[in-house]
């Protein structure tokens, strides 16, 4: 067994995540070895409490607690060979492509990254989206498992470590498309609720929900953060459904989903913030339209516009809607033509 080790991020190790930084060092490390030191507090960053997924910068001292030798533990199986109905399935999502960036049209009930219970995800499938390159893309922003549409990836570390600091700054626009019960009123607006996580019912904190608290409240709850929303209108079926456009302006967990939900107008299909047992009856509470609508979330990351990273243009690109979400939007007769790329700019 080794001893305790401190060591100091290189110049060209930054913007990492951890778990992969260690796994480049410590090859024969397995991912749950990682996962179990970060709960246990035995792995620190400067000095601090981390998850695997924390990414690191340049310069920053980093406890590693004693270690076995690679020949003193079995080592885990190799990751699992990416099937290639999965390869397949995860080129197919690709909406665009270049020597620095890439682009998928997730698909809704794929999750991002792995968590509980979570082992096929795009993150540890990320081989697949590797083409010609040495190594696979890096993800630089979430989405939720069951929200689809844009998701972007850097394919260099150049390229990764600048659409981060894009994505911290605000410095993209992400328009979200959903089908929200009843009709927000006005139909032009912006939520201003700030998000406090409230515990789950699991085991270990599964099933967590963000609660909104007045802003006037925030001093009563000190852990609750700020949170901004706009939303637009842009087209509803008489008091039962409305197609709303969504800019959230920070992007705090959930926020979209417990926003909307806080008006009075959960997004259809969202059984934690709506009530997957309630029936929408044009009120607004219930996220679910009966009849042969899908029961699936109706959230969509419709558009993404950013300044490239490296040749500084501006990129923008657009995710087509979801099966499900295209056969509602067929149903209710709403078209995607219909309405600008940026609503919001044609209503101000």
């Amino acid at each position: 067994m080794s001893g305790v080790q401190t060591l100091t991020v290189g110049v060209d190790e930054g913007d990492q995540r951890l778990d992969r930084w260690l796994r480049r060092r410590f090859p024969h490390l397995g991912q749950g070895r990682i996962e179990k030191m970060c709960r246990k507090g035995e792995l620190r960053v400067d000095g601090g409490r981390v998850k695997p997924a924390t990414r690191l910068q340049t310069g920053q001292a980093v406890r590693v607690p004693p270690l076995p030798e690679p020949g003193e533990i079995t080592a885990r199986p190799a990751r699992a060979r990416i099937s290639d109905a999965d390869r397949e399935m995860l080129q197919a999502t690709v909406i665009y492509r270049d020597a620095d960036i890439l682009a998928l049209n997730k698909p809704a009930g794929l999750p991002v990254q792995g968590g509980s219970g979570q082992e096929r995800h795009i993150d540890g499938m990320a081989e697949a989206l590797q083409f010609e390159l040495d190594e696979p893309p890096r993800l630089v922003h979430r989405l939720d498992k069951d929200t689809s549409g844009v998701l972007l990836m850097a394919r260099t570390r150049r390229s990764a470590a600048a659409l981060t600091a894009a994505f911290r700054a605000r410095q993209t626009r992400k328009i979200y498309w959903a089908a929200v019960a009843g009709v927000p009123q006005p139909q032009l607006g912006t939520v201003r609720y700030a998000l406090m996580k409230a515990p789950g019912h699991g085991k270990r904190g599964e099933g967590e929900k963000m609660l909104c608290i007045d802003p006037r409240q925030m001093d009563a709850h000190p852990d609750a953060k700020r949170a901004t929303t706009d939303y637009a209108v842009l087209s509803a079926l008489g008091r039962r459904v409305a197609w709303c456009a969504l800019v959230p302006i920070t992007g705090r967990t959930h926020q979209l989903r417990a926003h909307m939900a806080e008006l009075g107008h959960p997004i259809i299909g969202d059984g934690k913030y709506g009530g997957s047992g309630q029936e929408n009856l044009g009120d607004g509470w219930g996220a679910q339209l009966g009849g042969e609508m899908s029961k699936k979330l109706h959230l969509h990351a419709r558009h993404l516009s950013l300044t490239h990273p490296v040749t500084g243009a501006r990129l923008s690109l657009t995710a087509p809607l979801p099966p499900h979400m295209a056969r509602t939007w067929e149903a209710l007769g709403w078209d995607a033509r219909d309405v600008p790329v940026d609503p919001f700019e044609a209503l101000e």
